[in-house]
């Protein structure tokens, strides 16, 4: 039976959304350069490429009329590779890879890039299509489709009783293992440094700038965290428990790796990761899904 496997990935770094290094650049962009990296990495000629699958949660402005084809293009690949964008909220990223393995297991293909990519600063603004946003009639059927992650985490925080505590010592551990790995180099090998344009704004006269800007790490560790600290930090909803502390931040950034058949792979010594069910959905990387911070 044919197996998937990924045989390389290459990501940006994570950019902080409206005030990071990466709020200026276009999802295609974005998209292309981690695409046409991992395929470099993968040592695929770029024409080999069948197809390439993309989780976007935010499709639209920047991020629009699929913006996986965007990207393949914008990566160099040629006109003649298909392209696809899943949206599956927070999870579209990861379901882009599965979706990318189950073709090469079960339709033939033989070659796929699959991964992610968000924009938050160019979409999730004063930009974003509100227009008839709201159904109604779906509305009165079930009111919580519209709620906010925020909201979500409050509903999950009470449901199951967890507390502002648990959550603050959950968001410290994650603080202290990510400056672990970064002084590791544990990142090192799956990121792309992106040389860009950002946008900055004047606090005193508010005036608009573009300020070329190379970005080499992600902008979200807090490696200074402190548990005094998270307690000090008030909840986005009085009298709740979510803050800006103990939930992700909104971010930039995309992500993509090369999932290729079993039976192409040479005795080039490449690096490859056979496609489970833990390893789709649980550790490789993958941008593209909702990100909801204060």
């Amino acid at each position: 039976m044919t197996e998937a496997v990924i045989v390389s990935t290459a990501r940006t770094p994570i950019g902080k959304a409206f005030r990071g290094a990466l709020n200026n650049t276009e999802g295609p962009t974005m998209a292309g350069h981690v695409i046409g990296e991992a395929v470099r990495r993968a040592k695929v000629e770029p024409g080999e490429v069948e197809d390439v699958v993309m989780g976007c949660a935010m499709q639209q402005g920047t991020t629009a009329m699929n913006v996986a084809r965007k990207g393949a293009i914008r990566a160099g690949l040629p006109v003649t590779v298909a392209g696809t964008t899943i949206d599956r909220q927070c999870a579209s990223g990861l379901q882009a890879i599965a979706v990318a393995a189950r073709s090469v297991v079960l339709d033939g293909v033989k070659i796929a890039v699959a991964g992610g990519i968000e924009s938050i600063s160019l979409v999730q603004n004063e930009h974003m299509n509100k227009f008839h946003a709201v159904d109604d009639e779906l509305m009165a059927m079930k009111p919580a489709m519209y709620i906010s992650m925020l909201e979500t985490a409050e509903v999950v925080a009470e449901r199951y009783k967890i507390s502002r505590e648990r959550q603050d010592k959950y968001s410290l551990e994650c603080q202290r293992r990510t400056a672990s790995a970064l002084q590791g180099r544990r990142f090192s090998d799956e990121l792309v440094p992106i040389a860009t344009k950002m946008t900055v704004i004047d606090k005193a006269t508010k005036q608009v700038s573009l300020r070329d800007v190379t970005l080499a790490q992600d902008e979200g560790p807090r490696p200074d965290t402190t548990a005094e600290g998270l307690a000090k930090i008030k909840p986005v909803f009085e009298g709740k428990t979510i803050t800006a502390g103990n939930a992700s931040q909104l971010s930039d950034g995309a992500s993509a790796c090369v999932v290729m058949s079993d039976t192409l792979l040479t005795a080039s010594g490449s690096s490859i990761t056979r496609i489970s069910s833990a390893c789709v959905f649980g550790s490789m990387p993958a941008v593209g899904g909702c990100q909801a911070r204060a």
